[in-house]
C-alpha cells in the first residue's frame, strides 16, 4: 500500500498540470451539467414502509385531491382591529380569492361546488349532513374559532378566531410542496401579501411554507474562516494552510456538485446536501493537512527535498488517510441498512464525497506541493529546525501532557469514562419525533406563524391530523351512519380539539378527516393520540367494521422512530464488525481495535446526553443563540453514530498509527506511546479543531434538522478526540504496554501486512538510496 501510494504521489508531485488539469476538467463537466440541469433539492422527510407514509400514498392513489401538501397562511390584524370587519374584510377575502386562483393550489370553493352538483348522490354531502345534524347535539366551546363568512355563508378553509384579531386559512396543493416547481410556494404568499397590501394586516405562512433555508450561510463561511486560521497555526505558513483548504474546495465542488446532478434521478434533501458539504470540508482539510504535516516534518527533521518528502508523506500518512476514509464510507454506506431510502440517498452521497475528499488528497494535495516546491517550508521555519536538530522544543506542550496521562494513567481512564457517563444521563429522557415551527428560533417567519396559531387556535391547529375510514376487508362501503359514528368517535378521543370531514371518496370506501389534536405536534399527549386512534382505543373500540389509518406530522415522527430503533442494533452490528476487521488489518492487533470502538460508545452516549440537554431540555441554549426546545430529530442518531464512527477512527488511526510505528522503530512501553503521541498530537488536536469550526458553523443554520445535526457532531468531534483519543487512549495504550500489539501467530499469517507505518517503504528507499551512492562510487573510482 505504501509503495504504492508514494508513486503515487511521486508522479503527481512531478506533472502537477496534468493532475490538476483533470481535476479541473471535471469540476468543468460538473459545473456545465448543473448549468444544464438545475439540482431539484428537496425538504420532504418520506420514510417509505412506514404506516404514515402508506396513508399519503394511498390517498395520492385514490384521492388525489386530498394528497397534496398542506398550506397554511395567517392573518393577523393590529390590536384593537378584527380581520372578519370592515375593509381587512374584503382585504381577507381578496387574498383568499388570490392564494385560490394561484398555480397548484387546489381551490376548495371548486370542490365544493363539484359536490353541490353531484346533489343527493355525492357521499360527501351526505355525510357531512348527517354529521351536521350529530354536531348541533355536541357541546361546543365558547373559545371555538368561526367559519369566515360572505353574504351569510362560509368561505371554505377560513376560520376566525374568537377575538376576531387572527384569520386561519388552510388549503392545499395539488403535489407536495417539496415536490412544486421552484417558487410556486413563494409565488402564493406573494398573491396573498398583495391582496392586503393597503391594509394593516400582517401575512404569516406557516413552517411549511416558507423558504427552504440556505445550505450555506454567514455561520458555515466563518468556520470553514477558522478552520483556515487553524491550518495557519498548525503548519506555521500561510502558503502550506492554503493548500489544504484548495484541495478540500476541490473535492467539495466535485462530490457536492456529483450529488447534485443525481437529484434528478433520486430524491436528494436539503439535509443530504449539507451532510455532504459537512464531511467533504471536514474531512477533505483533514486528509490534507496530515499529509502535508508529514512532509513538512521531513523536510525540517530529515532534511529530505520537498519531492522526496512529499512522495514519502503521500505514502506514509497517505495509507493512514485511505483507512481512516475506509472506516468513514463503512460507516456510512452501513446506514442503508435500515432500509429507508431517504437515509441510504443521503449516506451514499455523504460516502462519495469522502472517497472523492481521499482521493483530491492523494493527488491534489502533492500536484499542488509540485508547484509550491520548496517554500512549503518557510527559510525562518527552516532555521528554526536547524537550531533544534534534536527537535527537542517542537512538542513540549504535547511532551507535558502525555508525561501527566501516563503518570496517572488509572484515575484517567477512570475519569473519562465518569465524564461521558455524565454527560450521558440526559439520554435517558430523548424524545424523537420530527420539527414543527415551534422548533425555529424566535424572530423566524417559522416560528412567529406557529405562535401566532398556537395563542390564538390552540397548537393543535398547527399540525392537524389526516384520518382515513375504510372498511374492513370484506365489507362493503362505508355508509352514512359509519361515516358519522367515525366522526363521533374521534371527536369524543380525550386530547381531540375538533373534528371536521373532509371528503367522501365517490365509491364510499374511504373517508378522510382532520383531527385537530388538543396538543401540539411535536408533544407526546399527540403521539398517544396517534396511537390511540390506530389501535382502536377509547371510544373507537366499538368500529369494528372500520379500519383507521392516520398520518401528519406526528403520525410520522413516530413511525420514523420506530423504523430507525429497530434498524439501530443491526446497523451498529454491521459497521462494528466490519470496522474491526479493517482496524484489525490496519494495526495487526486485537486490543487495539476492541479498544477503540468501546471509546466510541463513550463518546457517541455522551454526545446524544449533550444534545438532549441543549434542543431538548434547552440548557445553556443563550451560548449557541438558541431560543426553541423540541424533540431530538428522529434521523439523528443513527446519522450521528455513523458519521462519528468513522470520524472516531480517523482520530484512532492517526494516533495509534504514530504509536505502531514508533513501536515497530524499536521503542517500546511508554516510550513507544510518548514518541507516538508527541509526534502525532499537534495535527490530529487541529484536524479535531477544524471539523468543530466546520460543524458548528452549521449550528446557527435556521433549519432546525441541521442544527441539531451540526451540534451533535461538533460535540462528538471534541469528546471523542480530545477526551477519548487525546486522553483515555494514551493512558490504556500505556496500561496495555507491548501487549497492544499482541496478534495470534494464525492471524499474523492470514492477514496481510499493509504498511501502514511506512516501514517497508522506508527501508526499500534506504536500500535504494545506498544502491545508488555504491553505484556513484564505482563510477567514481573507476
Amino acid at each position: 500500500m505504501s509503495t504504492f501510494l508514494h508513486r503515487i504521489g511521486r508522479f503527481a508531485f512531478g506533472r502537477p498540470w496534468a493532475v490538476l488539469g483533470a481535476w479541473l476538467a471535471l469540476i468543468a463537466v460538473v459545473a456545465g451539467l448543473l448549468a444544464l440541469n438545475p439540482p431539484k433539492i428537496s425538504n420532504e422527510m418520506r420514510i417509505d414502509g412506514t404506516p404514515a407514509q402508506q396513508v399519503i400514498d394511498q390517498l395520492a392513489a385514490e384521492m388525489p385531491e386530498m394528497a397534496g401538501g398542506q398550506g397554511m397562511i395567517a392573518f393577523a390584524a393590529p390590536p384593537g382591529q378584527r380581520v372578519d370587519t370592515g375593509p381587512n374584510h374584503a382585504a381577507l377575502v381578496a387574498a383568499v380569492d388570490a392564494v385560490s386562483r394561484a398555480d397548484h393550489v387546489i381551490d376548495a370553493r371548486e370542490l365544493a361546488q363539484q359536490e353541490m352538483a353531484k346533489g343527493p348522490a355525492s357521499p360527501t354531502l351526505t355525510a357531512g349532513a348527517a354529521i351536521a345534524r350529530v354536531e348541533q347535539q355536541l357541546p361546543r366551546p365558547a373559545s371555538t374559532a368561526v367559519p369566515l363568512t360572505v353574504n351569510g355563508a362560509p368561505v371554505p378553509g377560513v376560520v376566525v378566531s374568537a377575538d376576531g384579531q387572527t384569520a386561519l386559512y388552510q388549503f392545499q396543493f395539488d403535489k407536495q410542496t417539496t415536490d412544486l416547481p421552484s417558487g410556486a410556494v413563494e409565488h402564493t404568499i406573494d398573491a396573498a401579501k398583495q391582496a392586503v397590501a393597503n391594509t394593516d394586516l400582517e401575512v404569516l405562512p406557516s413552517a411549511s411554507m416558507v423558504q427552504m433555508p440556505e445550505i450555506v450561510g454567514a455561520g458555515e463561511v466563518i468556520g470553514v474562516l477558522v478552520a483556515a486560521l487553524v491550518l495557519v497555526i498548525t503548519l506555521g505558513s500561510l502558503v502550506a494552510a492554503g493548500l489544504p483548504l484548495a484541495t478540500a474546495l476541490t473535492s467539495v465542488a466535485v462530490g457536492v456538485g456529483g450529488t447534485f446532478l443525481f437529484s434528478h434521478l433520486f430524491t436528494v434533501q436539503s439535509v443530504t446536501a449539507v451532510l455532504a458539504l459537512m464531511l467533504g470540508l471536514a474531512v477533505g482539510i483533514d486528509y490534507s493537512m496530515f499529509i502535508v504535516n508529514r512532509q513538512r516534518r521531513l523536510i525540517l527533521d530529515q532534511r529530505l527535498s520537498a519531492a522526496d518528502a512529499a512522495a514519502r508523506a503521500v505514502g506514509t500518512s497517505g495509507s493512514a488517510v485511505v483507512f481512516a476514509g475506509t472506516t468513514v464510507v463503512i460507516a456510512l454506506v452501513a446506514l442503508s441498512v435500515a432500509g429507508i431510502a431517504m437515509l441510504t440517498t443521503m449516506a451514499l452521497a455523504a460516502a462519495a464525497t469522502v472517497i472523492v475528499a481521499v482521493l483530491a488528497a492523494l493527488t491534489i494535495l502533492p500536484a499542488l506541493l509540485g508547484l509550491v516546491g520548496e517554500r512549503v517550508c518557510s527559510t525562518k521555519a527552516r532555521d528554526d529546525a536547524a537550531r533544534n536538530a534534536a527537535a527537542e522544543g517542537n512538542h513540549r506542550f504535547a511532551g507535558a501532557w502525555v508525561g501527566a496521562v501516563l503518570r496517572h494513567r488509572v484515575p484517567v481512564a477512570i475519569a473519562g469514562v465518569a465524564l461521558a457517563a455524565v454527560l450521558a444521563l440526559p439520554v435517558l429522557n430523548i424524545s424523537l419525533g420530527l420539527p414543527a415551527g415551534s422548533s425555529y428560533n424566535q424572530g423566524t417567519a417559522q416560528r412567529d406563524s406557529y405562535d401566532l396559531v398556537a395563542t390564538h387556535y390552540g397548537d393543535g391547529f398547527n399540525g392537524p391530523l389526516v384520518v382515513v375510514a375504510q372498511p374492513a376487508p370484506g365489507r362493503g362501503a362505508l355508509g352514512g351512519a359509519e361515516i358519522t359514528d367515525v366522526y363521533t368517535d374521534l371527536r369524543s378521543l380525550p386530547g381531540v380539539e375538533s373534528v371536521s370531514l373532509q371528503k367522501v371518496s365517490d365509491a364510499g370506501d374511504a373517508a378522510v378527516f382532520s383531527v385537530v389534536p388538543a396538543s401540539g405536534p411535536t408533544d407526546e399527549a399527540t403521539a398517544q393520540l396517534v396511537r390511540d386512534i390506530r389501535e382502536l382505543k377509547g371510544p373507537l373500540s366499538d368500529l369494528r367494521d372500520v379500519d383507521l389509518g392516520v398520518t401528519g406530522i406526528a403520525a410520522m415522527g413516530i413511525d420514523t422512530t420506530a423504523r430507525i430503533s429497530s434498524a439501530i442494533p443491526l446497523y451498529i452490528g454491521v459497521v462494528v464488525g466490519l470496522s474491526l476487521v479493517v482496524l484489525t488489518v490496519v494495526f495487526r492487533s486485537i486490543a487495539v481495535p476492541v479498544k477503540a470502538t468501546a471509546g466510541f460508545l463513550l463518546s457517541i452516549l455522551a454526545t446524544f446526553g449533550a444534545t438532549t440537554a441543549l434542543f431538548q431540555w434547552g440548557w445553556l441554549q443563550q451560548l449557541f443563540g438558541l431560543s426553541a426546545t423540541g424533540p431530538i430529530l428522529s434521523l439523528l442518531p443513527i446519522i450521528v453514530t455513523g458519521v462519528l464512527y468513522g470520524l472516531a477512527m480517523d482520530y484512532e488511526v492517526f494516533l495509534v498509527s504514530s504509536m505502531k510505528e514508533a513501536f515497530v522503530h524499536g521503542r517500546r512501553g511508554d516510550e513507544a506511546v510518548t514518541e507516538g503521541f508527541t509526534q502525532a498530537a499537534r495535527v490530529v488536536a487541529a484536524a479535531a479543531v477544524i471539523m468543530m469550526a466546520v460543524f458548528v458553523g452549521f449550528v446557527f443554520n435556521a433549519d432546525p434538522m441541521i442544527k441539531q445535526i451540526g451540534f451533535a457532531l461538533a460535540f462528538g468531534v471534541f469528546i471523542d478526540a480530545f477526551v477519548i483519543r487525546m486522553t483515555m487512549v494514551p493512558a490504556v495504550m500505556s496500561l496495555l504496554a507491548d501487549r497492544a500489539w499482541w496478534l495470534p501467530k494464525r492471524l499474523q499469517q492470514i492477514l496481510p501486512d499493509l504498511d501502514i507505518e511506512g516501514e517497508k517503504l522506508n527501508r526499500a528507499l534506504s536500500e535504494e538510496s545506498s544502491g545508488t551512492r555504491m553505484s556513484s562510487g564505482n563510477s567514481a573510482t573507476a
